[in-house]
């Protein structure tokens, strides 16, 4: 571990420790809120997840929305995604995130904010706080966890892509185990333990695409294409959350005439990040990037009995 990663991990550990004393306070909305974080910087499948509990949820009937930082948009304040709108104003994730699951998205800084317009507006039984691990500000009634494989062997920041240390886990209440993680290697006594796995549905592709992304794993988008049986004419990523320009289209059209490819390739994220340049790319095929959690309304069941026993009453 370099000096670096010592002194962000002495800051992260100094930082848990006040709010664990109280020192630095937890605000409590009126309703639930249950956060699905990881340790690491980004690619843990953070939002596939929060749209495969909001689908579980919605299959109950319970109606619930998403509070979510909102990260790369250029506006400020608490404010409420339009369905219609663009990734600059709302970022990329809240975007999707309203568009598939169809429910009240809140994005913010300040996540007890965007929760209180949230409780003002609508009618919501249920909070879920996107990427809200590490955001203690708001305090929450279910904490959710998702791991990796690489977790198990990463490094803190900037030496690694931990955000913080594994046992930071102790403050989870379900650890979910993505991507083969293996459980000896997690602390994980008195833990809820989920598997779950993502995959890809890739349907009307063009022949021989050019497979492009601007996600925080890239080469597990490309490398999931491939073992799907897609042949790739080649691959283009882009940093995490890269909202896509007039240049970035001229650049990818010129990459597919010279590998000669069919058309393109992209994860529903970067449509959402195309925005008005989507049409240029022509033929484009969109890939659902789906979660699938094992016992799924067995893992459902237990969340909500947690929260109705920290309640005092049923979600």
């Amino acid at each position: 571990m370099t000096s670096l990663s010592i002194l962000f991990g002495a800051a992260v550990g100094a930082r848990n420790a006040l709010y664990a004393r109280g020192v630095l306070p937890s605000r409590r909305l009126e309703r639930p809120v249950v956060s699905v974080g990881n340790l690491s910087v980004g690619g843990s499948g953070k939002t596939p997840f929060v749209l495969l509990l909001g689908d579980l949820l919605k299959q109950r009937g319970i109606a619930f929305d998403v509070l979510s930082r909102g990260y790369g948009r250029r506006t400020r304040g608490a404010a409420i995604v339009d369905p219609g709108g663009a990734s600059r104003d709302f970022g990329d994730e809240p975007l999707l995130m309203a568009r598939k699951l169809q429910v009240p998205v809140i994005v913010g800084e300040e996540r007890f904010a965007a929760g209180r317009l949230a409780e003002e507006r609508f009618p919501s039984r249920l909070h879920l706080l996107d990427d809200g691990f590490q955001h203690r500000a708001l305090a929450r009634d279910f904490d959710i966890v998702l791991v990796t494989p690489e977790d198990a062997h990463d490094r803190l920041l900037p030496a690694g892509r931990l955000r913080e240390p594994l046992s930071a886990l102790a403050r989870a209440d379900a650890v979910v185990l993505t991507s083969g993680a293996p459980e000896d290697l997690f602390p994980l006594a008195g833990k809820l333990v989920w598997r779950a796995h993502r995959t890809i549905a890739p349907s009307d592709l063009p022949a021989h695409p050019l497979a492009f992304c601007a996600i925080a794993r890239p080469r597990n988008f490309f490398v999931q294409l491939r073992n799907a049986g897609v042949e790739l004419a080649g691959e283009a990523s882009f940093r995490d959350h890269h909202q896509y320009t007039e240049k970035d289209v001229r650049d990818l059209m010129a990459a597919a005439a010279r590998a000669e490819a069919g058309g393109f390739a992209t994860t529903e994220k970067d449509a959402v990040n195309l925005g008005g340049y989507f049409s240029a790319l022509k033929p484009l095929a969109v890939v659902p990037v789906k979660m699938e959690l094992m016992d799924a309304q067995r893992a459902l069941d237990a969340m909500l009995q947690t929260i109705t026993q920290r309640r005092g009453k049923a979600v």
